[in-house]
This record gives structure tokens, sequence and C-alpha cells, in this order.
């Protein structure tokens, strides 16, 4: 019998392993993980060292690591201190020459020193009201998937979105983008493969296309 092949999922900044809820893969031939966010011990903490306890604790040799938005930049740094079968990054950059002007300029103006991490952290307070029904639905859909509340690792994880330094992208990287994404618009990625209508929250509502789309690289 063939040997199942291991799959390491890592989700986006603030969010949980729920978003990968609709991502389906064949149970014959994958073995699913999920991988969750922990606070960094220190405010100031490298990357690479934040990296080296999520390494600790994929256990088996050779997986598939697949990361969205910051987890694909998490998944990248993972990939530096671990042989990794194949890494694919969804919604993600691959080096800092696609990362935005716009996020490049709040990086080079400390703007993000003054993001109300507090505010994500506080997002099941609006549950609490009365919202219009469209508005109540999105802030369901926040405290379903954006359920990371601890401000000390908001805050770093932010500043290490913005900082984040590799110069070229790394061999053997599977990139899945949407056409539509808002955060890191597609203009900007180069190699990927388009997803058309995708948001930078396709993860969930192109969870259908995604999954045909990674079982088809993995099977070839």
């Amino acid at each position: 019998m063939e040997e199942k092949i291991h799959i390491y999922f890592m989700p986006g900044l603030a969010a949980s392993s729920k978003i990968f809820e609709y991502i389906h893969l064949s149970s014959h031939q994958f073995e699913l993980h999920y991988l969750e966010w922990i606070a960094p011990d220190l405010k100031d903490e490298d990357i690479s060292v934040y990296a080296s306890k999520f390494a600790t604790q994929i256990k088996h040799k050779n997986p598939v690591l697949i990361g969205v938005s910051f987890g694909g930049i998490l998944v990248q740094e993972i990939s530096k201190l671990i042989p990794v079968k194949q890494l694919i990054i969804i919604s993600s950059i691959k080096c800092t020459t696609e990362m935005p002007k716009r996020l490049l300029f709040i990086k080079n103006s400390r703007a993000y020193k003054f993001f109300p991490s507090k505010r994500l952290s506080r997002i099941d307070d609006f549950s609490k009201y009365d919202f219009h029904p469209h508005l109540k639905k999105k802030s369901e859909l926040y405290n379903k998937y954006l359920s990371i509340r601890d401000e000390k690792y908001l805050n770093w994880a932010i500043h290490n979105v913005l900082h984040w330094n590799q110069m070229a992208p790394l061999q053997n990287t599977i990139h899945i983008h949407g056409s539509k994404d808002e955060i890191f618009p597609i203009k900007h990625v180069k190699n990927c493969i388009a997803i058309e209508g995708g948001t930078h929250a396709m993860i969930i509502v192109k969870a259908k296309k995604i999954s045909s789309i990674i079982e088809k690289v993995l099977s070839t």
C-alpha cells in the first residue's frame, strides 16, 4: 500500500485552522494536519526562531507545507529548517518584491505602530449588538475564523509581515493567488496559479477550486 502524503496547513494572520474546513482532499492519498498560531516568547522574536517552534511540531519526513497569507510566509521560513516535499502558498507572497507599495509605505512610515490591534482582540464584542443581517453575518464569520486575540502575537505578526526579508522566491514553491486579492494585489505577483475572482479570503469561498489545484499539483 502506497504511503500517504502528509500535509501541514498554516492559517493566515489572526486566523485559526478552521479556515481550511472546506478544503477536501483524497483521504486515500493524503493525511492532513493543522498548525495553530502561538504567542512569540519575545516581542522582537526573529521569525526564523519562531518558525523553529513549528518545525518541531512536524512529525513526518518530507511533508507538504501549505500556508495562507502570513501563514504562507511562515511555511517558507519552516522550509528553510526542514526538508519538504512541496511548498504551497495561498494568497501570500514569495519575496519582498511582491509586497505592494501601500504596505511598504506603512512599513517605512511606521504607521503600523498605531494600528489598533486591540480591536482585533475584541471582535467578539461586536456580536453583542443587533446588526443589520449582512453585518451580523460578517461579524459571525470574523468570530469563527479570526479567533486569535492575543495582542502580543498580533503586534508581532503585523511587524513581521511588513519586515519580512526574502529577496528571491524559494525553489519548489507553488503559489496560488486570487485575481482580486485586496491585500497582495496580483499585479505584483509573478509565477502564480491565478484563481479568477479570488479575494484574500478565497481559501473559504474558493475552497473547491483550491482543493482541485492542490490535488493536481501533488499528483504530478
